[in-house]
């Protein structure tokens, strides 16, 4: 399976040409940059005329418009994970958003605890403590994640949050991808993520 992975947008996602084939395109959160319905609704027109076969997306910190919205009409293909998942060919995705509403309460660290631990793909909106989380001195990942991590048998971990880290790391079997796409200037746009997995 191959999965085109995006991130941290930002109103630019009209910006993204020629984007590589994949089978998933997922986006783990910051579609907007303020907030509003006007700009939520532009990426999920955009989001849903992707010519992918299967499309998921969550819930960053700029996306608060849409906290504890169920949106109606989408697509059969594709997926708003809200501490909820999908399964794709075999392969288990669940998705944990990141609304300020939560992270200023126990709420997103009950989120992260009922992560199945039969999830195959993660997406949250900010890394695990530590990984490609590192700017300006600071680790700015979650540890709950972290610690949760050591609990699942992924695949990968999807996230992004953290601009001036973009980029795919391997370790203990494990693909992580910091798909931010606006550098940490908001100013040029990072390349893609395309990850495949063994869907043994």
């Amino acid at each position: 399976m191959k999965i085109l992975h995006l991130s941290d947008t930002h109103n630019c996602h009209h910006r993204l040409r020629d984007l590589p084939d994949a089978d998933v395109v997922v986006h783990s959160g910051d579609f907007c940059m303020v907030g509003t319905e006007q700009e939520a609704m532009d990426f999920l027109n955009w989001f849903c005329d992707l010519p992918y076969k299967h499309k998921i997306f969550i819930c960053g910190n700029h996306d608060d418009c849409l906290y504890d919205a169920n949106i109606d009409g989408l697509p059969d293909n594709v997926h708003q994970l809200s501490n909820s998942g999908i399964e794709i060919d075999g392969v288990k995705f669940y998705g944990v958003p990141m609304f300020l509403e939560d992270c200023i309460t126990e709420r997103q660290s009950r989120n992260y605890a009922k992560i199945p631990g039969d999830t195959d793909v993660l997406i949250t909106h900010s890394p695990a403590y530590g990984i490609l989380d590192y700017d300006d001195g600071i680790n700015y990942g979650s540890e709950e994640i972290l610690k949760k991590l050591s609990d699942l048998h992924l695949k990968a971990h999807l996230f992004g949050h953290l601009h001036a880290r973009h980029g795919i790391l391997e370790q203990n079997g494990i693909t992580f991808s910091n798909g931010a796409i606006m550098n940490a200037d908001y100013t040029v746009p990072n390349t893609p993520n395309l990850i495949t997995l063994d869907n043994a």
